[in-house]
C-alpha cells in the first residue's frame, strides 16, 4: 500500500508538472522537449567554440610556418648568391679564355689576325666548296662594268634610232589611213544624203495616202454617228412610249394566271393591296398583343402559385420545428425524471448495502477506500 501510494503520488507530481509546462504560456513546448533542445543547443555551442579553438591553432600553426619558410627561402637565395660569386671567381682566376682549346673560333682578334680569303681570280684556296668566288666578283669587275655600260650606251642608241624609224613608218601609215577614211566617210555621206531623199519622197506619198485615209474615215464615222443617234432616238422613243418606263401594270400579269405576276416587269403593288396587306399585318400585331397578355397572365398566375406553395412550405417547415423542439423538451424532461429515479435508486441500493454489513467491515471498507 505505501508503494502504491508512492507511486500515485510520483503520477501526480509528474502530472502537476506537465500541466505547469502545457498551459504556462510563457515556457509552454507542445509537442517539444525543451530540455533535449537545450542540450542539443549546449553541445552545439560546445563543438563550435572546439572547432574555433581547432582553426586558431591551425592559423598558429601555418603562420609559423610561413616565417619559416621565409627564412629558409631567404638563406637558399643567399646561399645561390655566394655560390655563383665563388664559381665566377673561379672561372675569372683559373678558366681564361685563352686557355681554351676552341679559342680560335672565339678570337675577338681573328680577323685581324687571318689573310684575305681571296688573293688573286687564281688563288688555290679558291676552290668550289670554299664559296669565295661567283659569277661578276673577279678582280676586273670595274673594267667589266665599263665595257658594259658603254655596250649598254650603244644598245641604247641603236633602239632609240629604231624607235624614230618605226614612229616615222607609224605615221606615214596613220596618214594613208586618215585619207581613206576621209574618202570612205565622204561616199557614206553622199549614200545617206540619197537615201534620204528618197526616205522624204516615201513619206510624202504615205503622208499624203493617209491624209486620203484620214479624210474616209472622218466621213464614215460622221455618217456612223448620225445612224446611231437616229437609232438612239428611236429607241428612246420606243420607250418612252412603251409599257415598261409607262408602269402599265397590265405588263406584268403572267399569261397563266392574273393571281401570278411576272417578277421582270412587276412595278409594286397598288393601293389596295397596300391596304389589304395593312390591315392584315395589323390583325397580327393585335394577335401578338393578345398572346403576350395571355402568357403574362398565365406567368403572374405560375408566381402567385409558386409563392403560395413556398409559404406554406415555410409555414409547415416551422411547424415542424416546433414540434421537433416541444418532442425535445419532451425528451428532455422524461431524461431528467429517469434520472432522479436512477439517482434516488442507486443511493436507495447503497444504504440497502451498507445497512446490511457488519459495523467493523464497513469501517475496513471505508478506511480502504479512503486509502
Amino acid at each position: 500500500e505505501l508503494e502504491e501510494a508512492a507511486a500515485l503520488e510520483r503520477r501526480r507530481h509528474r502530472e502537476l508538472l506537465r500541466r505547469g509546462r502545457i498551459f504556462n504560456a510563457r515556457i509552454r513546448t507542445i509537442g517539444v522537449d525543451k530540455d533535449a533542445l537545450d542540450a542539443q543547443v549546449k553541445e552545439r555551442k560546445i563543438q563550435e567554440a572546439a572547432e574555433k579553438a581547432e582553426h586558431e591553432r591551425f592559423a598558429h600553426d601555418m603562420k609559423k610556418n610561413d616565417k619559416l619558410m621565409c627564412l629558409l627561402e631567404e638563406r637558399q637565395k643567399n646561399e645561390i648568391k655566394d655560390l655563383n660569386k665563388a664559381l665566377n671567381e673561379f672561372h675569372r682566376n683559373f678558366q681564361r679564355p685563352e686557355t681554351r682549346r676552341e679559342f680560335d673560333l672565339n678570337d675577338p682578334q681573328a680577323l685581324k689576325k687571318d689573310r684575305p680569303a681571296r688573293v688573286s681570280d687564281d688563288d688555290p684556296r679558291c676552290t668550289i666548296s670554299s664559296m669565295q668566288k661567283f659569277m661578276g666578283e673577279d678582280l676586273n669587275y670595274d673594267q667589266r662594268m665599263k665595257f658594259q655600260k658603254e655596250q649598254l650606251r650603244e644598245w641604247s642608241l641603236q633602239q632609240q634610232k629604231d624607235w624614230k624609224n618605226a614612229l616615222a613608218d607609224q605615221k606615214l601609215a596613220d596618214d594613208l589611213y586618215d585619207k581613206f577614211r576621209i574618202e570612205l566617210d565622204r561616199k557614206i555621206m553622199e549614200e545617206q544624203r540619197k537615201e534620204e531623199e528618197s526616205r522624204r519622197a516615201v513619206c510624202t506619198a504615205t503622208k499624203n495616202f493617209n491624209r486620203i485615209q484620214a479624210a474616209e474615215l472622218d466621213h464614215k464615222n460622221e455618217l456612223e454617228k448620225a445612224q446611231k443617234i437616229k437609232d438612239d432616238m428611236d429607241e428612246i422613243t420606243c420607250l418612252l412610249r412603251g409599257d415598261f418606263l409607262s408602269e402599265n401594270p397590265n405588263q406584268a400579269i403572267s399569261p397563266w394566271g392574273k393571281h401570278k405576276v411576272l417578277v421582270n416587269r412587276w412595278k409594286g403593288m397598288n393601293q389596295e393591296q397596300l391596304m389589304a396587306i395593312r390591315e392584315f399585318q395589323k390583325e397580327q400585331a393585335l394577335d401578338k398583343k393578345r398572346v403576350r397578355e395571355q402568357e403574362r397572365r398565365r406567368d403572374a398566375e405560375w408566381d402567385r402559385q409558386r409563392l403560395q406553395a413556398a409559404r406554406a412550405q415555410l409555414l409547415w417547415e416551422r411547424h415542424q420545428q416546433r414540434q421537433n423542439q416541444q418532442q425535445r423538451r419532451d425528451l428532455d424532461f422524461v431524461n431528467a425524471e429517469l434520472s432522479q429515479e436512477q439517482k434516488a435508486k442507486n443511493i436507495y441500493l447503497k444504504e440497502e448495502e451498507y445497512s446490511n454489513i457488519p459495523t467493523e467491515e464497513f469501517y475496513s471498507q471505508f478506511n480502504t477506500t479512503t486509502r
